[in-house]
This record gives C-alpha cells, structure tokens and sequence, in this order.
C-alpha cells in the first residue's frame, strides 16, 4: 500500500509534519541560493534536505543540480544514477544545469542506463482475473489446511474468498464496523486469522468520525467472528503484518515509523523507528525466524533480529534502487520486493549473503509491464509468489470517489522466482 500517496502529499513537496517548518525553510532557501547564483549555499542545503528526506523527487533532482554547478562531476554522477533508478521517466537531458555534464564519459553511460530501465521484464504469470470489479484488493493469502484463496478489500471494508480458476468472488467475512483492510495472515495452525485495517476515505462509507481509526482484527477462522480488536492512539495505519509461529503477531505502522507487536493479547511497541525511517510497509520473517525484514517506502529494507531487536539497513548495490518497496517476501535466502513507488514498476529479487545482514546481488524479475498498476502485498504458497497486479490507489479523486471506467478486474499473478 503506498501510503505516501494517501497522506503524504504534502511531504512531496516540504516534508512531513515530524520535520516541522524547518525542512521547508530549507527547501525555501536553497531556491532563494539558487536563485542569486550562490551555488556554494545551494548545494549545502540541498545536501541537507537530501539527508532528512532521501529519494524526495524534487530534493534528489536539485542535488544533481547542485553538484554540477559545484564542477563535483563524480557526486553528480551518484547522485543522477540514483535519481534514475528511482524514476527513469525524469527528463533531465535539456537541463541547462546539466550540460557541463556532457563531455564526461560517465553521462552517456547513464543516458544508457535511463534507457536500459524502461525495458520490459516479464516473468510473473497470470493466474485468474476476480469477478469483483471494484473490489480493490490489497492483502492476500491462502489457507491450506481449508483450500481457501482470501483477499482484502480497501474500498468495500472486507474478506472475500475467491475461486483460483474461476475467479468468483464471495464474501468470506463482511462486518459493518471494519475498515478498509489491508494484510490478512493466519496463524501456523489456521485457528485465527490476523487483519490489519485502517480508515481511508477511500472505503465506502467513510465518515470523518472515523478519520485517524485503526485495528488489527484477530478472526476465528472457524465460526468467522471477530474475536478480538487491538487499537492505539495517535492516528496509526496498519499496513501490514506477519505472525510468528509462537503466536506473536508483529505490526507496521505506515504513519509513525514504528513496529508493534502483540503477544498474550496485548498491543505494545516493539521497535520505534522514529530517529530513522519515515513510511514502514511490508514485514517478512527468514525462514527459522530469527530475523525479521522491514521495507521502508523511502529509506529501503531494514533486518532486525528478533531476539536482541538490534536493527541494521541493508546497503543495495549501486544499480539497485532501494526506493517504493511495499511488499516484502522471504524467499529461498532472497527477499523479493514489490517496488511500486519507482518508475517503471518493479518486482526486484534481492539476493542475500549467508549470514542474511548483506544483499550482495539482484535481479529484476518483473518490470515496466502496463498490467503492473499498483501491485502491493504478496504472499508465498509452496514455492510460488502470488499477488495482485493492479490495486487501484491511482483511480480514486480527492473526496475517494473511485473512478470505474478506469479500474480493470483485479489480475492475480504468480511468480516463481
């Protein structure tokens, strides 16, 4: 789910309210520096906005402005390759600002590379096309023991289940108080199901009242009630989760960057995030469960061990963007991300070392596919990935009304990396 589009439109262009006034006093300035020529001034404020907020699209082009009228040719570079990997559509080439940059060897090297990332990538396959048009479907997930395909719904506040060949979609759990949800997982013995959920104006029926809401649903997956409802202050959005198989349940919270947990039914911080990242999504444990892996939409993925909660971030090779990841899969010693935050989308598969703290190669399995229009979550079954290609976020207007002329059947796809 990228939550930066549903309420971080304003940190698009100043920064998020945690950043104050101050991060748009230093935007302000460094327009006014550049403005009179002082470059010099220019580039330490664009260097510090860079800082407080990576992979900004407005703070990254004016680093690679600001390098190049500093002659630093090698941190303009660095700094251009970024930006193209994160957007390879920026149209950066009749940039006045730029021009010193074209004699150097390394500029045509990365016009090459803008090219290279518009190339079509296609491995995931279709599997069914679901009835339910307008469903908006979000979190998935496949109950083994019962047989039964489950899908979230953003946009109609429930739980469908769906036939994989046919696509017929029928409600599995619909409650008049639930939100709009998003991750459903079930528990290592199927008891109960898990659902995070969250008020967007984009659910219907929305009402202010509701503005700021969110649970985490534990379901009897029998009786299909809900049993249990866990909620916390301070306006959070539960984005996704994961459950360990001694039953702890670990949360992420897309709008305060911290992760929950909750254990002998009770809602408690596991991890804050505060001092380091900005919009947490998808979460995914290695396989004996020792570390669990964190995307963060603007910073990349951060792996913490369970036990000692020590945190690291994982550096990305220089050809790999670490940016818009929203879902996360462990995977055969790899973590295969869902980036629908860079342009063209992606599905990257990240391969790790055997000590799992370091990416020391990737792959783009999946990439630049008209299909792909917001995929979000996924989920492992056996030793496929399954997920939804196109999760209409983009179609809804400001007042959430989504727009259905330009919405197709939600596509499921598998992918067997």
């Amino acid at each position: 789910m990228n939550t930066l589009k549903l309420i971080l439109m304003t940190f698009i262009l100043f920064g998020h309210s945690i950043f104050g006034q101050s991060q748009k006093e230093l935007y302000d300035a460094s327009i006014k520096a550049y403005e009179s020529k002082d470059y010099k001034a220019f580039l330490k404020y664009t260097v510090s906005l860079d800082s407080i907020r990576p992979f900004h699209p407005t703070y990254s082009y004016n680093l690679v402005s600001a390098h190049a009228l500093n002659s630093n040719w090698e941190e303009a570079q660095i700094a251009l390759r970024k930006l193209i990997l994160m957007n390879s559509s920026v149209e950066f080439e009749n940039d006045i600002n730029f021009k010193a940059m074209e004699n150097d060897e390394g500029y045509s090297i990365l016009l090459q590379l803008k090219k290279a990332q518009n190339k079509k990538v296609e491995t995931s396959k279709l599997v069914v096309t679901l009835s339910e048009k307008d469903l908006h479907p979000e979190g998935l997930l496949y109950l083994t023991k019962s047989k039964v395909w489950l899908a979230s719904s953003v946009r109609k506040r429930k739980i469908v289940s769906f036939d994989s060949k046919t696509g017929l979609c029928v409600d599995w759990l619909k409650e008049n108080k639930m939100l709009s949800v998003l991750a459903i997982k079930a528990d290592a013995k199927e008891q109960f199901l898990w659902a995070a959920t969250t008020a967007f104006t984009e659910m219907e029926g929305f009402d202010t009242k509701l503005k700021g809401k969110a649970e985490v649903l534990k379901i009897d997956i029998k009786t299909k009630k809900i049993v249990k409802r866990f909620s916390i202050e301070g306006n959070p959005i539960f984005g996704d989760l994961v459950i360990a198989k001694n039953g702890i349940v670990y949360i992420s919270n897309s709008n305060k960057p911290v992760l929950y947990k909750i254990e002998n039914n009770v809602l408690s911080e596991f991890i804050s995030f505060e001092d380091q990242a900005y919009n947490l999504q998808g979460l995914t444990f290695n396989a004996d469960q020792s570390k669990m892996f964190l995307a963060d939409y603007l910073k990349g993925i951060c792996m913490v061990d369970i036990n000692s909660k020590n945190a690291s971030w994982l550096e990305f090779p220089d050809m790999a963007s670490p940016k818009g990841i929203d879902g996360l899969v462990f995977y055969n010693n790899s973590l295969v991300a869902i980036q629908n935050g860079v342009k063209p989308i992606r599905v990257t598969q990240l391969q790790l070392n055997d000590q799992q703290n370091q990416i020391i190669d990737f792959k783009i399995v999946d990439n630049n596919r008209a299909e792909f229009n917001e995929p979000t979550l996924a989920t492992k079954v056996g030793d496929k990935l399954y997920f939804f290609s196109n999760s209409p976020w983009n179609e809804y207007d400001e007042k959430g009304v989504l727009d259905l002329n330009k919405v197709a059947n939600p596509m499921l796809y598998s992918l067997k990396p």
